[in-house]
């Protein structure tokens, strides 16, 4: 793959160095399963402006990345995920990771895309970038991160890759559509609604 490298447990300094100097990157994180208390975090994928694409391999047990946790709590870059929500879990509850601030491509569907109920990475994309993802490796076991398959490689590169083109194309429809404030106002609630599925609190905004 172009432009493509693997990192075991934290990213180098000199890909540190290179992604410091972004406006925003990818984020994306590959786990054992869809519960951060119960599932490992096992990769965590990064991509900026310019196609670099990083995948790290996270070692069973580890509780720390200090590069990783330096970018992702950078405050001038913009960390863009696809259903943050969870991924920021993972991060803060694997790696003690608090990253801000967020775009979450999914929310800005869900606020833009009004006339679909079609929101997964792949449907976005898809009309987006008139890309087809291959999510074939989606539900693969990624714990034996030592011998991932070319096919599991690709995959999870391409969940970052197109990541920053479609933020900038939906940044454009919730201005036009006058929905960007709220967007932001709904990225800015993100931390708060983690804390509480990290405390396993449901629905406290019911009756």
């Amino acid at each position: 793959m172009e432009d493509f490298q693997v990192c075991d447990r934290d990213l180098s300094d000199a890909a540190l160095s290179q992604y410091l100097e972004s406006e925003a990157i990818a984020v994306d994180t590959e786990t054992m399963g869809l519960l951060p208390l119960r599932d490992r975090l096992c990769l965590v994928q990064l991509c900026n402006h310019q196609g670099k694409v990083t995948a790290i391999r996270m070692a069973i047990g580890q509780t720390d990345s200090p590069n990783l946790k330096k970018l992702l709590e950078a405050t001038n870059i913009v960390k863009i995920f696809h259903f943050a929500r969870f991924d920021l879990a993972t991060l803060r509850y694997h790696l003690g990771i608090q990253v801000n601030p967020v775009f979450c491509t999914k929310i800005a569907s869900k606020l833009a895309r009004t006339y679909t109920n079609r929101h997964g990475l792949k449907d976005v994309v898809q009309e987006l970038e008139q890309v087809e993802l291959d999510k074939s490796a989606q539900s693969s076991d990624w714990g034996n991160a030592a011998n991932l398959s070319p096919s599991q490689l690709s995959y999870a590169a391409n969940d970052v890759r197109y990541l920053i083109s479609v933020r900038q194309k939906l940044i454009e429809m919730l201005t036009r559509e006058e929905r960007w404030q709220i967007a932001q106002e709904c990225f800015q609630c993100l931390p708060t609604i983690v804390s509480l599925d990290l405390l396993q609190f449901k629905d406290v905004f019911e009756h």
